[in-house]
């Protein structure tokens, strides 16, 4: 399915994943981080709130309380986007950067 609308990082999509380990195909919520040439690349979200990463809440928009997972980022195809869900607010845009930025740190040692 085409996807048209302009994607702003922060942006919560409905996408198409396909796993490595089994190549299912499913519909997943992730996190947009940023768009270049009709890729997007994406942190995956999971509604496992054990897992470790970044909560986000049903206030927030979030269908059920989730976490967002920055050891799983991946570059999807515009064309895999289903749809827009929500946006995350500048303060949660901030944690996540900031976190992104600590793991990202270690590559300068």
């Amino acid at each position: 399915m085409m996807y048209g609308k302009m994607l702003k990082p922060g942006d919560i999509i409905l996408t198409n994943v396909q796993f490595t380990d089994t190549f299912e195909i499913k519909k997943r919520p992730a996190l947009v981080l940023f768009e270049e040439y009709d890729n997007v690349v994406v942190a995956g979200i999971t509604s496992n709130t054990e897992m470790k990463g970044i909560k986000i809440t049903k206030n927030e928009g979030a269908i059920k309380d989730s976490v967002i997972k920055l050891n799983y980022i991946f570059t999807i195809s515009k064309m895999m986007i289903e749809k827009n869900l929500f946006s995350l607010s500048k303060e949660k845009r901030i944690i996540v950067f900031e976190e992104l930025i600590k793991k990202l740190n270690n590559l300068k040692k």
